[in-house]
Order: C-alpha cells, then sequence, then structure tokens
C-alpha cells in the first residue's frame, strides 16, 4: 500500500483531497492537521508522498518542505503543494525549495489524481 500524507489545516480540504483520489488503486492516506503534526507523522510512519498546504497557523508550508527535503530520506520523497496561493512569488519558492509539483486551490479533482499518479509512478519504490 503506498501511502499519502495529506497535510491541510481544514478538515474539509483534506476530506475533500482524500475523496478526489479515492479512485486511485494501493493507496492509503495519513492526516495531519499542522505542519508540527506532518513531521511528527513523517517519524513514525513511511510515506509515499507528502501532498502539502501552505497557509498553516503553526508552521508554514514551506518550512514543512524545508525541513523534508533538509534530510536525506526523504529528498526523494514526491511533495505536492496545493495552495490557495496563486501569485508567481510562491510558486518559485516553493519550486526552488524542492516542490515537486505545485497547485492551486479550488482544484480539479481529476486533475489532481492524474498529477499524483504521475508522481507516483516516477518514484522508484
Amino acid at each position: 500500500m503506498r501511502t499519502i500524507l495529506v497535510v491541510d489545516d481544514s478538515p474539509t480540504i483534506r476530506k475533500m483531497v482524500r475523496a478526489a483520489l479515492g479512485s486511485l488503486s494501493d493507496v492509503g492516506f495519513i492526516e495531519a492537521g499542522s505542519g508540527l503534526q506532518a513531521i511528527e507523522t513523517l517519524a513514525i510512519h513511511p510515506v509515499r508522498m507528502i501532498v502539502l498546504d501552505l497557509n498553516m497557523p503553526d508552521m508554514h508550508g514551506l518550512d514543512v518542505l524545508r525541513f523534508v527535503r533538509s534530510h536525506s530520506q526523504y529528498r526523494a520523497l514526491p511533495v505536492m503543494v496545493l495552495t490557495t496561493r496563486g501569485d508567481e512569488a510562491s510558486r518559485e519558492a516553493v519550486l526552488e525549495a524542492g516542490a515537486s509539483s505545485y497547485l492551486t486551490k479550488p482544484f480539479s479533482p481529476s486533475f489532481l489524481v492524474s498529477s499524483v499518479r504521475q508522481l507516483l509512478d516516477a518514484d522508484p519504490d
């Protein structure tokens, strides 16, 4: 089972992401409602991908991404940023920090599925 960590402070968005990705076979989900919870979850559970929001109250998603990329065991882990921030500066900062892809909310469920599938299929594990 390939596990995706869905990180967003909104339970509704986490539920929408899980529902949209429910059509993917052999995929399970773990959720985190904050950046700190995401880092704690990574330490406990092996995941194959992260879907990460930027705007969270305790720790900005960009800081979570930088944390992930600073540790060798997570450097190749696909990280999709899914955010309301559609400005070019945010997009550039996230991609420069090592995000695998960048999508904005509201999102198209079919585009989210195809993007996640592409990242999971590119993952060598």
